[in-house]
């Protein structure tokens, strides 16, 4: 185990501030969207787009990822495009059930 400097410690320290008051902040926007009056369709889309920058930061910093090697990226990417496969895949099947003839 590496020794840290008092500096190292405060810099860590300052960023996980900043991460934690985007998250707080992000966490303000997604409340403050839920009572618009979006449609159905764009409140997910939105709720969505924030929870996958607050997953990132969460991912990013607090799980230590942000210093991991290609391969870790790799991993996440292809598990990223699955997911979107997977939520996709029902979705196409719903709106062809929508579908009047």
């Amino acid at each position: 185990m590496s020794a840290h400097t008092p500096e190292e410690i405060r810099k860590e320290t300052r960023t996980y501030i900043v991460v934690f008051a985007a998250l707080a902040t992000l966490t303000v926007i997604t409340v403050v969207v839920s009572y618009l009056d979006l449609p159905t369709g764009a409140a997910v889309f939105v709720a969505l787009f924030i929870a996958l920058i607050k997953g990132s930061l969460v991912v990013a910093y607090f799980m230590h990822l942000i210093d991991e090697q290609r391969v870790i990226y790799a991993i996440l990417l292809f598990t990223l495009v699955l997911f979107i496969v997977i939520f996709a895949l029902p979705a196409g099947n719903f709106a062809d059930q929508l579908r009047v003839d």
